[in-house]
C-alpha cells in the first residue's frame, strides 16, 4: 500500500488496522515524522513505545523481529519506531517480511520506521510497496498555505483561537516543520491554560512573550555556517544560537532537513545532472542556491550518509540528555563543520 500526503488521511485508519509495518520517508522529514505520530494515534491500542535505531537493525538485522515478538516490559501492548538513515532498516525488513510470508511473525507488534533521505523509489520501499499489510508513506515539502491550515487545525485542536496572521507567522517560524510549529501551539495552550473545554484567543503578544522564534531568529544562518565549513563564523553563530534560547532540538531538525536536502541534489548530480538543473527541480524550504552550492562542493554523497547517520544520533542523544543538549550540540556543530571545512580534527 502507497500513500502520499495528499491521501494519507484517508487511508490511516485502514492501514492502521490492517498492517504492521509502516515505512514513512521523503524529502519532507516533518511531515513524515508528523504523520508517524498521527498513525500511531489511529491504532486500536498503540501501548508501550520501544525506540529503536537504523544503525542497531543495520548492526543486527534479526533485533527487528526478535523485539516485535517480545512482549512489553509492562505487560501491555507496544509497538516499535525505528528512526533510520536511507537504507539502514532494509535488511531487518527484508528479513522481517521473509518470515511473515511463512507465518512467522504472528503476534508481532506495529513497526513504524521513519526513513530520512529515504523515498519510495528506495530499495527498502519496494519490499513494501505492493503488500497488503504494509504502507510506504511519501512526503514532498508543504507550502506555506498547507502548514498554516495545519497550524490552525493543531490550534483547534488545543483550544487556542489564533488571531490575525499569527497561524502564518508561526508556519513561517518554524520553517515549514510541523514539529516545531505543534511546540509553538503546546507552549501558547499552556501560557494560555487553554483546552478545548476553556479556549482562550491568541495574539501577536502571546507568541512573543513565550519567545517564539521569528524568522529573521531562524535557522538558515547557523546551518549555512555549519554546512558550508565556516569556522570563522562558526563562534559568532554559536554565540547567537545561545543568545536567541534556540532550541537544540530545532536545531537539529533543520540540520537534518538541510543534509536530506543536499542528499537529494547530490544523487542528481551523480545521474549526470548539473548543479544548476538541480537547483531549480529541488524544492526546497530555504531557496538559498549559492549557500547550497558551496555546501554540494563540500560534501559528497558518502560524507552527506554518514553526516545523516551522526545528526540522526545527536537528536537522539539530546531528547536523552536535556541538562546538557546545549553543550553536546556546540560540540557536534564545531566537528561538522570542521569536516565540511576538509579539517578532521
Amino acid at each position: 500500500m502507497k500513500a502520499t500526503q495528499k491521501d494519507f488521511a484517508g487511508l490511516a485508519p485502514r492501514a492502521a488496522r490492517d498492517c504492521t509495518l509502516f515505512f514513512f520517508c521523503g524529502p519532507d522529514e516533518a511531515g513524515a515524522s508528523a504523520a508517524a505520530d498521527r498513525l500511531v494515534a489511529a491504532l486500536a491500542d498503540p501501548g508501550e513505545r520501544v525506540e529503536l535505531s537504523g544503525g542497531e537493525l543495520k548492526a543486527d538485522p534479526v533485533r527487528l523481529v526478535d523485539e516485535s515478538r517480545s512482549a512489553s516490559l509492562f505487560g501491555g501492548t507496544r509497538h516499535l519506531f525505528v528512526r533510520a538513515a536511507g537504507e539502514e532498516a532494509h535488511d531487518a525488513v527484508k528479513l522481517f517480511l521473509e518470515l511473515a510470508d511463512i507465518g512467522q511473525t504472528r503476534g508481532a507488534c506495529p513497526i513504524l520506521i521513519h526513513a530520512t533521505a529515504a523515498t519510495d523509489k528506495s530499495r527498502t520501499a519496494k519490499l513494501l510497496a505492493t503488500r497488503k499489510d504494509a504502507l510506504v508513506a511519501m512526503f514532498w515539502p508543504p507550502d506555506l498555505a498547507s502548514v498554516t491550515t495545519e497550524v490552525r487545525m493543531m490550534a483547534d485542536a488545543a483550544g487556542l483561537r489564533l488571531g490575525g496572521d499569527l497561524a502564518e507567522r508561526i508556519a513561517r517560524a518554524a520553517g515549514l516543520d510541523l514539529r516545531l510549529a505543534r511546540s509553538e501551539i503546546t507552549k501558547l495552550a499552556l501560557y494560555l491554560d487553554a483546552s478545548p473545554q476553556a479556549p482562550r484567543l491568541a495574539g501577536r503578544e502571546s507568541l512573543e512573550a513565550i519567545g517564539a522564534v521569528t524568522e529573521e531568529e531562524g535557522f538558515a544562518p547557523i546551518v549555512n555556517a555549519v554546512l558550508s565549513g565556516e569556522l570563522d563564523q562558526l563562534p559568532r553563530e554559536i554565540g547567537r544560537m545561545r543568545e536567541l534560547g534556540l532550541n537544540p532540538v530545532a536545531v537539529t531538525l533543520a540540520l537534518e532537513r538541510r543534509a536530506a536536502q543536499l542528499a537529494r541534489l547530490a544523487a542528481r548530480l551523480a545521474q549526470g545532472g548539473d548543479v544548476k538543473a538541480a537547483l531549480e527541480a529541488e524544492r526546497s524550504f530555504f531557496g538559498e542556491r549559492k549557500e547550497l552550492t558551496v555546501q554540494l562542493s563540500r560534501w559528497s554523497a558518502g560524507k552527506l550518509e554518514r553526516l545523516v547517520s551522526r545528526l540522526t544520533e545527536l537528536h537522539r542523544a539530546l531528547l536523552g540528555n536535556s541538562a546538557a543538549a546545549e553543550l553536546l550540540l556546540a560540540q557536534t556543530l564545531v566537528q561538522i563543520a570542521r569536516v565540511a571545512a576538509g579539517r578532521q580534527k
